[in-house]
């Protein structure tokens, strides 16, 4: 059994909505890293609570790190021909290009997509987990990962419904419509929110730039359903665009579609501005505050400008066989 299996399988236990609680395993690793909390994006609204700690952080990334392109084309240069005065703006040239390139074919059902992630805080993280406890779960860390393209095994597995495999996530992509108030009606169902039992329900709008943001995370997509994607995007109440740069975990300049995830805290989407490919995604505080997690965790303080979460993808490609490297 492969380590992205035993990920996966690790998180089909993770306390989602009208789920068993904790598998022991899990338990095991969040009592090892206990007195650290950090939040991560959820596919259910009901999940918009503060993280389990540092096993999610691990977990979440494995599963759902899904598309990077590597470049080596100076940022500098493309920074004066980016037009960052709106998000409409900005996604609005980013459907342009993308608009303009051919489709590549859908992978085959016997590749793998290859993905390389780059999370300075998620690998510290991972150094905190006590080495028995690494080994008796024969997990272990690492940048580089595999994910088939057809995980026939992840598809039938209705117990996790959340989750998209590669090959779904692409004909999802696909198949979506143009108009961007259907676009992301659809992309609600793809997605739903919880049923409200473990908190509010989503805004609409929320709900909306939450699905977005995991489909994003997919690799590959059409570079036209990207572009229908961006489109969409933009409509959404509450987006916005830094009018500058900024800087990645890898060090790489990226544009940053920026939306309130609630009253301390912002998300952002992180887009290459040399292909417009998705490129990662940061949490970032906006407002000082104290945090607890709960279940005897520590009271924290995040200060503004605080990274709560910081994701480089630095590569992705579609590969003939796990290992494989471009």
């Amino acid at each position: 059994m492969d380590e992205m299996t035993r990920l996966r399988e690790l998180r089909a236990d993770a306390p989602v909505p009208d789920r068993a609680a904790l598998a022991p395993g899990r338990k095991r690793l969040t009592e090892a890293i206990e007195g650290r909390s950090r939040r991560t994006l959820r596919l259910r609204a009901d999940w918009r609570i503060a993280s389990l700690g540092a096993v999610v952080a691990i977990t979440a990334a494995a599963l759902f790190v899904t598309q990077i392109v590597d470049t080596s084309d100076p940022r500098q240069s493309v920074a004066g021909d980016l037009d960052l005065s709106s998000p409409a703006s900005a996604l609005g040239e980013a459907a342009d290009f993308l608009e303009r390139q051919e489709v590549p074919p859908e992978p085959r059902n016997d590749q793998w997509i290859y993905l390389r992630e780059e999370n300075p805080d998620q690998e510290e993280q991972w150094k905190e987990v006590p080495a028995e406890v690494r080994k008796e779960m024969q997990l272990a860390y690492s940048p580089d990962s595999w994910i088939p393209y057809d995980d026939k095994a992840a598809e039938n597995d209705e117990s996790d419904t959340d989750y998209r495999t590669a090959r779904e996530s692409y004909r999802i992509a696909a198949g979506l419509p143009e108009d961007p108030e259907a676009l992301l009606a659809e992309l609600r169902k793809v997605f739903p929110t919880g049923d409200g039992s473990n908190g509010p329900r989503e805004a609409e709008d929320d709900h909306s730039f939450r699905a977005l943001t995991v489909l994003l995370q997919s690799y590959p997509l059409p570079p036209d359903a990207l572009a229908r994607i961006y489109r969409a995007m933009a409509t959404v109440e509450g987006i916005g665009v830094t009018d500058h740069l900024i800087r990645d975990a890898s060090g790489r300049q990226v544009i940053a579609v920026t939306r309130a995830y609630d009253a301390n805290t912002r998300s952002e989407i992180l887009l290459d501005p040399v292909d417009y490919s998705y490129a990662g995604q940061r949490d970032v505080v906006t407002r000082t505050h104290e945090f607890s997690g709960g279940d005897g965790t520590p009271t924290t303080v995040h200060k503004r400008g605080d990274l709560l979460m910081d994701v480089a993808r630095t590569r992705a490609a579609v590969v003939d066989a796990k290992g494989q490297k471009p």
